[in-house]
């Protein structure tokens, strides 16, 4: 890999992370009552995802969708079947039981997105018409409708959004 490469992931992760972190300040302005600075960390959350885009364009990443649903399945797989197993193992032995209960929520949930790529892999041209919908405080996707409770969290039917 040329160094330019491995700039353009390094770089990539950093504006996916800057994005994700000016969003949850956002979340947070908004809680405080500060609406201009909420839409001041918007705003830079949408340059870095452009950045984040044009990095993995030049990196040639983004391929046919079939291909970027076999390359999702595989990511799911990979974080329940070994990533989140060992920093659930290192949360345990650290004691960090905030760190332990994303963790495993995180782990739960991936599954189900591992089923649910691979479903659209299965179905990839069918056109099928169905709605998600996201646990607030897990990230637990339901398809087609929310549930009553939230099998990963237990949280109740309003925590969830419908994703657009």
């Amino acid at each position: 890999m040329s160094k330019t490469e491995q700039n353009l992931k390094d770089a990539f992760a950093g504006e996916s992370q800057a994005n994700r972190k000016y969003l949850a300040y956002s979340k947070k302005a908004e809680q405080e009552g500060f609406k201009q600075a909420a839409r001041l960390f918007r705003a830079a959350a949408a340059a870095e995802t452009i950045h984040a885009h044009n990095h993995l364009r030049e990196l040639g990443v983004v391929k046919s969708t079939r291909e970027n649903l076999m390359d999702a399945v595989n990511g799911e797989s990979f974080e329940f079947q070994k990533m989140y197993p060992q920093m659930i193992a290192d949360a345990q032995v650290e004691g960090k039981q905030g760190a332990l209960r994303s963790f495993n929520f995180a782990n739960e949930v991936e599954k189900v997105h591992a089923a649910l790529y691979q479903k659209a892999l299965d179905t990839l041209g069918r056109n099928m018409d169905t709605d998600y919908y996201v646990c607030s405080v897990c990230g637990y996707t339901a398809e087609g409708h929310a549930p009553d409770e939230c099998p990963v969290c237990k949280a109740r039917k309003q925590a969830f959004m419908k994703a657009e």
